[in-house]
């Protein structure tokens, strides 16, 4: 388990032009279940969890910890944003940064809504956590995330292999500090 990034949580909710990113409700339970058993969505992650695990075990009010924002179109969540430290144990580049994750349900594939909101995200962060630089780690053959990696700034701090194949780590250092 990695560790929250150290803010005063929950921060107000973060709006971009079409996305609500804000703390997970009791109203977000069923989208959590759905985006956490999907095989589509856990392609590259290891595989979905089992639908009636997650039905069991999921608390009413899902991921409502410091560093996971549930995101909104429409009154309805369909992702989630994730900003926690890398373990130290983790890849040297990344140990003790801010490590972007993002998890969306493919009905809001091809949209553009990954990149707005974890451009907001990393927005929020930058004011929060000024200067502090950010990793994110996809695997090489998830194009999709390769692409929205470079969109974000992030470029490449190593490659490595795990779980049976070829990961890619970013790196996306902190804004200048005037």
């Amino acid at each position: 388990m990695t560790e929250p990034v150290s803010a005063v949580w929950p921060p107000a909710p973060v709006r971009t032009e079409r996305l609500v990113l804000r703390e997970s409700e009791a109203e977000d339970r069923a989208a959590f279940i759905e985006l956490l058993a999907s095989p589509e969505v856990h392609k590259y992650l290891g595989g979905p969890r089992p639908r009636e695990e997650l039905e069991r075990d999921m608390p009413e009010v899902p991921e409502r910890w410091p560093g996971s924002f549930a995101v909104e179109l429409d009154g309805s969540m369909i992702g989630q944003i994730l900003l926690r430290r890398a373990p130290e144990h983790h890849r040297p580049a990344a140990a003790g940064k801010a490590d972007l994750g993002y998890l969306f349900l493919p009905r809001a594939w091809g949209c553009g809504y990954a990149a707005e909101a974890c451009a907001a995200a990393l927005d929020w962060f930058d004011g929060v956590l000024p200067g502090e630089p950010v990793v994110l780690a996809t695997q090489t053959a998830n194009v999709a995330s390769m692409r929205l990696a470079a969109k974000l700034g992030f470029t490449e701090a190593e490659r490595f292999r795990a779980w049976d194949a070829e990961q890619w780590l970013g790196l996306r250092p902190g804004p200048r500090r005037t």
